[in-house]
């Protein structure tokens, strides 16, 4: 199953703000998330974990289809590493 935005906005509400404060309140942060990374910034949210933009320089690739030769333009792309306690979770079961 995957979490979406509406799935977020409807957890949050449940803790006592209103489905429309939760829903601005998710825009906000992740429009700040949005403006963060554009910027090259990295977001560390502490027990979470890191997202980190990255420049990925041109290179050298192959269409999977064809089997032509081509060449990806050099790029920002974002990563995202757990911190240890997400780790930790993850692998106990919870």
């Amino acid at each position: 199953m995957t979490l979406t935005k509406t799935d977020l906005v409807e957890k949050i509400s449940v803790n006592g703000l209103s489905k429309k404060r939760s829903s601005d309140v998710m825009g906000i942060l992740l429009e700040l998330m949005k403006k963060t990374l554009e910027q090259g910034e990295d977001i560390l949210i502490s027990g979470f974990g890191k997202f980190r933009v990255k420049e990925k320089n041109k290179q050298r690739g192959r269409n999977p289809a064809t089997g032509e030769d081509l060449y990806l333009e050099a790029r920002r792309v974002v990563t995202f590493q757990p911190s240890g306690r997400l780790k930790d979770r993850l692998n106990r079961g919870g």
